[in-house]
């Protein structure tokens, strides 16, 4: 089968398509999909750059969200789902086929293309978790999102709204009315404008209620500044611009905030039920409408050491999906 491989661990250049790349077999509890469109994630930049914990080693089938039609099953998966049209995760991606558990599978919605399906079981998830069962929003509370025109900031912004939510987005001067289209009260341009005084202005200097943080780094100190004292909830699911932590002290005494880590594939893993309960959430969400079938910027698998190099630089928006 055609592939995108990285040989090693250098970042998007190191990527390349092969051809003659051996198909995967299910094993036990799998499923073998023919990909129809696969979703690129800031954590495939991660993986290239042998900066993903736990990711895998070089060289390897880059990738690990996708969707498309099972083919094949491996045991004890009910062979009734050959046929279906699945939005998944697992290894290898970036490729014509890859094996994914059945257990966590989602449904493409009635109707959407494959690349319009991308997202649901990570990004939208992701958001929704960070927002709900999480950052335990309310109607009424003011939500920070950094990197509001990215996939999972795009999805954050629609779903605060819906809850009635004010919400604050972060964005490059270029994305903003992206970022308004979407609903957002207030846009802040993360490059010209302090955060930290910008937020407190457009909040009377209370603070947020929930920050959606997914940068890291300096923004990370900034988000812990905007957090409302004692009752605000920082959820952190991303690392794009650095490491950054927060000690005890500051937590005693600078900063008493709730800092909640998220991992939707930890959460799938250990919270099964608050996971069922989000995919439920999201197919409610997509019968009324809040959820969309998805628009991604879509390049050939050839293209995608330049689509992972752009989402690296910044340069995109909203979900970006490769065809194989």
């Amino acid at each position: 089968m055609r592939a995108l491989v990285l040989e090693e661990l250098v970042g998007p250049r190191g990527l390349s398509v092969r051809d003659g790349v051996a198909v995967p077999a299910p094993g036990v509890g799998e499923v073998l999909v023919k990909v129809g469109a696969a979703g690129v994630n800031f954590a495939d930049v991660m993986q290239t750059r042998g900066t993903y914990d736990g990711g895998p080693q070089a060289p390897y089938v880059a990738g690990f969200e996708a969707a498309g039609e099972v083919v094949a099953v491996g045991a004890e998966v009910d062979p009734a789902l050959v046929g279906t049209r699945v939005i998944g995760t697992g290894p290898g991606a970036f490729a014509e086929y890859m094996v994914m558990a059945a257990a966590n599978l989602a449904r493409v919605p009635e109707g959407w293309r494959d690349e319009q399906a991308l997202g649901l079981v990570l990004n939208w998830a992701t958001a929704l978790a960070a927002l709900r069962p999480l950052g335990q929003l309310k109607a009424g509370q003011t939500v920070l999102v950094h990197a509001a025109a990215g996939a999972v900031g795009q999805a954050a912004v629609r779903l605060a709204k819906h809850y009635g939510a004010t919400v604050i987005g972060t964005a490059s001067s270029e994305k903003h009315e992206v970022v308004r289209r979407l609903g957002a009260d207030h846009v802040v341009d993360y490059r010209t404008e302090d955060i930290t005084d910008a937020v407190r202005r457009l909040t009377d200097g209370k603070g947020v209620d929930v920050v959606l943080e997914s940068v890291g780094g300096e923004t990370f100190r900034k988000s812990l500044q905007v957090a409302k004292p004692v009752t605000g909830k920082v959820v952190v699911f991303g690392v794009a611009g650095g490491e950054a932590s927060v000690s005890n002290w500051e937590l005693n005494f600078k900063h008493q905030v709730h800092v909640i880590g998220l991992h939707i594939g930890l959460l799938a893993e250990h919270a099964p039920e608050t996971f069922a309960e989000l995919h439920e959430e999201l197919g409610r969400l997509i019968e009324i409408g809040v959820y969309p079938p998805g628009e991604p910027t879509v390049y050939d698998l050839a293209d995608g050491p330049k689509a992972l190099a752009e989402l690296e630089a910044r340069a995109t928006v909203g979900k970006i999906a490769l065809k194989p």
